[in-house]
């Protein structure tokens, strides 16, 4: 018994620290793209340095597709290990009376992250992949933005975008502080953590909502 507490405890932990790893990632994703609607030519110089720095595309996007893994992988090994312990008292189980709605139905929202994530690289990784790899076409360091921009044309894409970004806000704001807790942060910062945690979960999801907005409504004329 002691065994599977501990290899639960050791998988709750590899989840927390993909999933603080994934945040900071989608910060820096964020970073990048917010510059689309501030300033296209930023964007375009960034995302060119990310498409084609070495380091970038042979070391940290690994790295990031390795993160994705384990921490949805880890997410569904410990789903289903919570409804084994619970066993037939799962029908019994009242979960409006223990736990936030949010936090018992984390694995849906993460489902649903998960099919966002695999449109997402459909959209813009697959593309960049046949762009340099299939058709090896020369490299045009003005080429993103307008790539972007169209991305978000169709109403059907940016919907299901802004929809995708609203249950990211759903998975962060208790998957994000509660990565905090399962490492064992628990000191005077606290209630500091746990408040940057919230006001991240709105603010940066709402974000990328923006952007996908602001390109819909905003396309380019040739």
């Amino acid at each position: 018994m002691s065994g599977l507490i501990k290899s639960s405890i050791a998988r709750k932990v590899v989840m927390a620290l993909s999933g603080l790893f994934l945040v900071f990632f989608l910060l820096q994703h964020f970073t990048i793209n917010i510059t689309s609607v501030i300033d296209p030519e930023t964007f375009n110089s960034w995302s060119h340095f990310m498409g084609y720095n070495p380091l970038v595309q042979y070391v940290l996007q690994p790295i990031l597709i390795a993160g994705v893994i384990i921490h949805f992988v880890m997410g569904f090994v410990l789903e289903i290990q919570n409804k084994k312990a619970r066993g037939t008292s799962y029908v019994k189980y009242r979960g409006g009376a223990n736990a936030p709605w949010v936090s018992r139905n984390m694995i849906y929202s993460g489902l649903v992250v998960l099919a966002f994530l695999g449109l997402h690289m459909y959209d813009f990784w697959v593309h960049e992949m046949a762009y340099k790899y299939v058709e090896v076409l020369p490299e045009n360091p003005t080429r993103y933005h307008e790539e972007t921009v169209e991305k978000f044309a169709p109403f059907w894409r940016t919907v299901i975008y802004v929809i995708s970004f609203l249950l990211l806000s759903l998975h962060l704001w208790h998957g994000f502080a509660s990565s905090f807790q399962t490492i064992g942060v628990n000191n005077k910062y606290s209630s500091a953590i746990r408040l940057f945690t919230k006001l991240f979960a709105i603010a940066v999801p709402l974000g990328f909502a923006f952007i996908a907005i602001y390109h819909h409504l905003n396309p380019i004329t040739h």
